[in-house]
């Protein structure tokens, strides 16, 4: 029995979810691109997925600010993850901030079915606050990385994403014209506006 249970074990496909987190300009999606990239050299198949509003290197590749880049597949909803994910041992999706809540049922799902998520999102908003859904999929994660930007101002390491323009609409996509990655004291003085 000892000997059927291990085997067991041994084969089965073992869904879980990875969360990498943390301000712009921190790596995030270098470090998707890089998951996906070893796990593909290891024999083992991927697909990637994105949300179709982020056009800003490309429509159909996730790419890094440092232009590290792998194809992908963007979706106007997370339901359409489940539509368009074939027979895959591997989920990459980045930007994850942007989806509406279903990307947790999404996530839950596709790892249930044994599939491996690695999810790559902004922890917070431009205010500070959580951002979206990522709150939910950090809670139901077996792992998660937060990285770290180089603070703008001072040099520390840095988790807020200050928005450097008046625009007050949470979602604005942009790169280093319009955000910034600062420390927390210099995210609260510049916000103050001292």
């Amino acid at each position: 029995m000892d000997f059927l249970e291990n085997s067991i074990r041994l084969t089965e496909k073992r869904g879980s979810i990875e969360v990498i987190t943390g301000s712009m300009f921190s790596g995030k999606t270098e470090e998707l691109i890089r998951r996906l990239r070893r796990a593909s050299f290891a024999g083992l198949k991927v697909e990637i997925f994105k949300p179709s509003l982020d056009k800003r290197y490309s429509e159909t590749r996730v790419v890094s600010h440092d232009d590290k880049s792998i194809i992908s597949t963007p979706v106007d909803n997370a339901s359409a993850i489940l539509l368009f994910v074939g027979d895959v041992d591997v989920v990459g999706i980045d930007e994850a901030q942007f989806f509406d809540s279903s990307i947790v049922e999404v996530c839950n799902k596709l790892a249930d079915d044994g599939i491996r998520i690695v999810v790559a999102g902004l922890d917070m908003d431009f205010m500070g606050k959580p951002f979206g859904p990522m709150p939910a999929l950090l809670a139901i994660a077996e792992y998660v990385t937060k990285v770290h930007a180089i603070c703008m101002r001072c040099g520390n390491l840095a988790q807020y994403s200050f928005r450097k323009s008046e625009e007050e609409q949470v979602v604005l996509l942009g790169e280093k014209n319009l955000y910034e990655p600062l420390c927390r004291k210099c995210y609260n003085k510049s916000k103050a506006g001292t």
